[in-house]
């Protein structure tokens, strides 16, 4: 892991560049997981660098702790690694004991990413992203690589 990222808890200052990015990146600041729409903006985040990374998380419990969103916006440099890291020694710290993730079945970089960093697949979810859209009807059909989005993927590693 690089050490020369420096990853901030959001502030208040960083409240509009987060709705921008919110925006660009996953569509707007309401994402669906597990059948639930969530206002990402109430979550806290995690800032990497100069604003080169988003991480948001929430306690599902006192065990569980979920990535909500992860968005690098420079791939390939170690920050999205940065952030999932400074999460998982957060969240243990905090005394929970498992890190959680959902993606969809097209998000074949997400699932080597996280695999990679000591994550496993425990839950599959087949139609849930169909589900989903009628809660965020502007989930798109096709996703990465052409592939239609169904299903959601549950991945989880252990703290």
């Amino acid at each position: 892991m690089r050490d020369d990222i420096e990853v901030k808890t959001a502030g208040e200052a960083d409240r509009e560049w987060i709705r921008r990015q919110l925006t660009e990146n996953w569509g707007g600041h309401m994402v669906v997981l597990r059948g639930e729409l969530l206002d990402v903006t109430r979550y806290p985040a995690l800032i990497a660098g100069d604003r080169e990374g988003l991480l948001h998380y929430r306690a599902l419990d006192r065990d569980v702790c979920e990535i909500v969103t992860l968005e690098a916006f420079r791939t390939g440099r170690g920050i999205g690694t940065v952030l999932v890291e400074t999460l998982a020694a957060r969240a243990r710290a905090d005394g929970h004991r498992r890190l959680l993730v959902v993606t969809t079945n097209d998000n074949l970089d997400a699932l080597r990413f996280y695999q990679a960093r000591g994550f496993r697949l425990q839950a599959l979810r087949p139609g849930a992203v169909e589900a989903a859209r009628r809660l965020k009807p502007e989930i798109a059909p096709t996703g990465n690589y052409g592939l239609p989005i169904r299903d959601e993927l549950e991945l989880a590693r252990e703290l």
